[in-house]
């Protein structure tokens, strides 16, 4: 296993499997980013979130890196800059370009009281940017109350990092596993778009333990639950209107450190994908689609079933066909497939789970939000993420029209569930410009 010590002496390497095709793929309209924000319970300062992230990546050398592009792929090799901190003025989970961001592939920026992370996806995954997004938060409280979160405080959690950058898809997969995954196109949204750019956020915080108790009723997850909710609001307020055939299909990214032993900060996550085929399945209550989540969730998350899917992928990645292939021509090709590709998803739903914070450190922060970035075909995407009662689900768009976020609210909120909303305002912005005019 290398250990910090080890990390810190590697001057370049290659991306995982999963990294490769994102830079590839990757653009304004892609940009594959996603984005983490701790809400605290106080004004940012600056200049001391700027101590914080260096010193965080002096602790984590794995992320102080740019990326290069060779003659078959593109590869991360270490960055000698120092990492810039600026104060939030786009949207988020837009395209991180490089060049403006002293080559770095995520980008920290503050408002108020929220520190945020955008991350590209070539560099690691949601599990391990949750990660290296605690050690600044951890490092900046530190900083900025050294008279609570002194020595003893800070020998709660641990000082030194263990973890290595293997790429676990390579070590774990199995050569003549085969996907069972469908051959058929989702069911895609569809709707008037937000101006180019511009994304909208809406954030429904919802009271973890009402959640809890509500899916331990139905014998639900709360994954389960929330998909089953999902899918029935877009069945509710766009499936039936617009009388759609194909399946609504919901991609659920998984964290493969769960069924293998991995340490790794590289990406190392799978997917399964929840394919409800409405009138043949005779989906048309909430009960009936929950049955129906919970039935396909317990027989594509086996380990059999998950390194199947994990496997295909790398296989792909892997194949001796495109490996010769030139990067110039893997980019023409990959971008004139990619849309098409994305016709096999209808949403995708990442749940990243408790975000754990240790001892006084708690005392500081209100809540944590995950983002992820819509795209032109997948107009909509979901992720959520728990820390301490609050569990926020996030609805990230770029379609004007935001009846499945609505309906979603207001089915929780029908089973007795306390729910705060907060957005970005995109919407209202848009809704102010058409009444005035018409007016």
């Amino acid at each position: 296993m290398k250990k910090k010590s080890e990390n810190a002496r590697l001057h370049w390497r290659k991306l995982d499997n999963s990294a490769k095709i994102f830079p590839i793929s990757t653009g304004k309209k892609y940009s594959t980013v996603f984005r983490l924000s701790a809400v605290l319970k106080e004004k940012v300062e600056p200049k001391v979130l700027e101590e914080a992230v260096k010193q965080a990546l002096e602790k984590y050398p794995f992320f102080k890196v740019r990326m290069k592009s060779g003659f078959f792929w593109y590869y991360l090799e270490e960055n000698q800059k120092s990492p810039k901190i600026e104060e939030e003025e786009d949207y988020p989970c837009q395209y991180i370009d490089s060049r403006r961001n002293h080559n770095y592939l995520f980008k920290v920026t503050y408002f108020e009281s929220k520190v945020n992370i955008d991350i590209f996806h070539s560099l690691t995954d949601g599990n391990s940017g949750t990660t290296f997004f605690k050690e600044i938060i951890y490092t900046y409280l530190e900083l900025m109350h050294p008279e609570v979160l002194d020595d003893e405080e800070r020998k709660i959690r641990k000082l030194e990092c263990d973890y290595d950058i293997e790429d676990s898809y390579m070590k774990n997969y199995d050569k003549k596993a085969k996907s069972n995954a469908s051959g058929k196109k989702a069911y895609v949204l569809r709707g008037t778009k937000i101006p180019l750019g511009a994304i909208s956020a809406i954030h429904e915080i919802i009271d973890l333990e009402d959640l809890k108790k509500e899916s331990k009723k139905q014998g639900a997850t709360i994954t389960q639950y929330l998909t089953a909710v999902l899918m029935y609001s877009i069945y509710q307020e766009n499936y039936v209107k617009a009388k759609g055939k194909r399946p609504i299909k919901i991609c659920i990214p998984v964290n493969l450190k769960k069924y293998f032993t991995s340490k790794t900060l590289s990406n190392f996550f799978s997917y399964i994908t929840v394919e409800a085929q409405m009138k043949k399945d005779k989906l048309d209550t909430f009960e009936k689609m929950l049955d129906f989540v919970k039935k396909d969730f317990r027989q594509k998350l086996t380990e059999e079933e998950i390194v199947k899917t994990m496997s295909t992928n790398v296989k792909i990645g892997n194949n001796p066909l495109i490996r010769p292939i030139p990067l110039f021509i893997k980019k023409a090709i990959v971008r004139l497939s990619y849309i098409e590709i994305r016709k096999y998803t209808t949403i995708t739903f990442s749940n990243i789970g408790r975000i754990g914070i240790i001892g006084k450190y708690k005392d500081y922060i209100d809540y944590f939000l995950m983002l992820i970035a819509p795209e032109p075909v997948e107009k909509v995407k979901c992720s959520s993420c728990t820390f301490e009662n609050k569990m926020v689900f996030t609805f990230t768009s770029i379609l004007q029209d935001n009846r499945i976020e609505k309906r979603f609210y207001e089915f929780l909120k029908e089973k007795g569930m306390k729910i705060e909303i907060e957005s970005n305002g995109v919407l209202d912005d848009i809704s102010r410009e058409n009444k005035s005019q018409k007016e």
